[in-house]
């Protein structure tokens, strides 16, 4: 079966419309955090180079690694979405006849559910991370694409704020309240600050313009 990521962004979009829960919102959340990463490394293979930049060489490439690989991450979690959603809906279609069924229905739900959980986190964590990235390629990027880097943080805020709905969604049910309860806090660490450091970035591109 072909991957999301190997396919047309036709075919992505008509499968996110479809009639089936998946992909869904997590792996849009993951793309989008995946686009903001390509776009800091556009910036930077755009700023590389330039004699004008020469005094950011190393910067720049130094953030090309870092969004290259963070690129990587972000489209594995676009997969990561499908699969632990799948496993989910599989987990709700067990028998539930008898009170055993039941009992192990729940508890390989509530399983499901912790993974659940921790692959929206972590998509939102590493779009966190394409907002910290876009800020450097805001700052000392070619000027010329500067307007990519707002599109950059803009993506990877978008990414991160729907990341975090899918956390919620998930520790809503889980029944272990002290591990949901862990994860809500880490998302709200991953969250604290960001919509202001957004809302910078962007007005640094939009001085540069």
């Amino acid at each position: 079966m072909t991957e999301i990521k190997d396919k047309s962004i036709e075919q992505f979009l008509d499968e996110l419309a479809g009639k089936q829960a998946t992909p869904g919102g997590g792996s849009a959340a993951a793309v989008m955090g995946a686009q903001a990463a390509a776009l800091v490394s556009m910036v930077c293979n755009l700023t590389i180079g330039k004699p004008k930049y020469a005094a950011v060489e190393a910067d720049m490439q130094a953030l090309l690694a870092e969004a290259e690989a963070l690129r990587e991450t972000l489209t594995g979690m676009i997969k990561a979405d499908v699969d632990v959603f799948d496993k989910l809906m599989a987990c709700y279609g067990l028998p539930k006849a008898s009170d055993e069924e039941k009992a192990l229905r729940g508890a390989k739900i509530q399983l499901v559910l912790r993974e659940a959980t921790e692959v929206p986190l972590a998509c939102a964590k590493a779009c966190a991370k394409a907002v910290a990235l876009s800020r450097v390629a805001a700052e000392k990027g070619n000027l010329g694409v500067i307007s990519d880097a707002g599109v950059a943080v803009m993506a990877a805020y978008a990414g991160l704020k729907s990341a975090a709905l899918n956390v919620h969604i998930n520790a809503g049910s889980l029944k272990d309240r002290v591990f949901a309860e862990a994860k809500l806090a880490e998302l709200d660490k991953v969250l604290s600050g960001a919509e202001t450091e957004t809302a910078a970035i962007y007005q640094i591109v939009q001085d540069k313009l």
